[in-house]
């Protein structure tokens, strides 16, 4: 069975839509099977994007697991001066949000494996729904490797039955300044900044 979270998805293509509305633009995203959540846009991103302050207007902002890229294109919108690195590990992703990025006219966006990245970029900001359901210890090593790159805010969402509150409490437990802002749906947005 394909995972979203896998490099390469096995399930059977199967193409689809989602909507995104940002500010008075609205975007028609290409998505398809064996990608996060393909059919509608995930209620936990709606949240995530309904709660953070606009982005910075310049520098690297990151969204952390694209899937499709509304993440990545909301922020690539919001901040046009910004260069927006969509990552995910998932090929089919990818090539989901290089479209996207491309029929938006957004020529701001960076699509890369994690690996691609080159280990000198540091990012302004950082977004994401992370993929959860890789497990307790992936997702804190990926994390982990993460976070530290992120100069300014990370804002990340997590549902509350998925661990939201542990997540918040490892985080902290890691030195991390972590700040809950909303609590909607079931969901958690959290505000991680670097202690000190």
């Amino acid at each position: 069975m394909s995972h979203y979270f896998d490099e390469s998805p096995t399930t059977r293509s199967r193409s689809g839509s989602v909507a995104l509305t940002v500010g008075d633009r609205t975007l028609t995203l290409a998505t398809d099977r064996g990608v996060f959540s393909a059919d509608r846009l995930d209620p936990g991103t709606a949240v995530l994007l309904d709660t953070v302050p606009a982005p910075p207007s310049a520098g690297d902002l990151l969204d952390l697991g694209c899937g499709y890229g509304p993440i990545a294109l909301t922020m690539a919108v919001q901040a046009p001066g910004a260069t927006v690195w969509a990552v995910d590990v998932n090929e089919r992703a990818r090539e989901l949000t290089a479209a996207n990025a491309k029929a938006a006219g957004l020529d701001n966006v960076r699509v890369a494996h994690p690996d691609d990245v080159p280990e000198e970029v540091r990012f302004v900001e950082l977004w994401s729904n992370p993929p959860i359901r890789i497990g307790k210890a992936p997702l804190h090593a990926l994390l982990l490797d993460w976070l530290p790159r992120v100069e300014g805010a990370s804002y990340l969402v997590v549902q509350r039955h998925l661990g939201a509150d542990s997540l918040r409490t490892w985080l902290i437990e890691q030195g991390w300044e972590t700040e809950k802002i909303r609590s909607r749906k079931a969901f958690r947005v959290f505000s991680a900044r670097r202690a000190g």
